[in-house]
Formats: structure tokens, C-alpha cells, sequence
């Protein structure tokens, strides 16, 4: 379950990494997925603005989108990109 401090947290983090590069991962539906290289442009309350580098395309994304894994986004710390979210961990009961 997301809570208000998962939303508001990931927006700080976001907001704290604006220009930085990062890969966007998704679905296309049918199997199909992409994968692209983006710039983090600007972050609101409720989405922020990615700059894709291919077509420098601005596209939207809300905070939800992530935390749902609806989209995964990778940053770029200088050498390596590195999960925004940790994956997912399934816990047997």
C-alpha cells in the first residue's frame, strides 16, 4: 500500500535531481516494453517532466506512476544507473 510519506518522499527526491540523466522502463502492452534515456526537467505536486534524449520529447509521469511500477526509473550517479525504487521483494508467509 503507497502511503502520503512514500509520495512525498519520492517528490523530494525527484525534486533534489532535476537535470540529472535517468532511464525510464515501461510497458507497451502485448510484451512490448521500452527503455529510454531521459533528463529529469521538472517536478510538481502531483507529476514531473521528463525530456526524453532521442526526439527531446517532454513526457509526464506521476509520482504514483513509480511507486506503482507502472514505469521504473533508473538514475545516473556519474558511472552507473541505479534503481530510483528498490525492486520489489516478495516475502513468503
Amino acid at each position: 500500500m503507497i502511503c502520503k510519506s512514500d509520495i512525498a518522499n519520492l517528490k523530494t527526491d525527484i525534486g533534489d535531481m532535476i537535470g540529472q540523466k535517468i532511464i525510464v522502463k515501461g510497458s507497451l502492452g502485448r510484451s512490448k516494453t521500452f527503455e529510454k534515456e531521459a533528463t529529469i526537467e521538472k517536478a510538481y505536486p502531483n507529476i514531473f517532466v521528463v525530456k526524453y534524449e532521442e526526439n527531446e520529447r517532454n513526457v509526464t509521469y506521476s509520482y504514483t506512476d513509480v511507486l506503482t511500477r507502472t514505469v521504473e526509473v533508473d538514475v545516473f550517479d556519474g558511472q552507473n544507473y541505479s534503481p530510483l525504487i528498490p525492486p520489489a521483494v516478495n516475502v513468503k508467509a
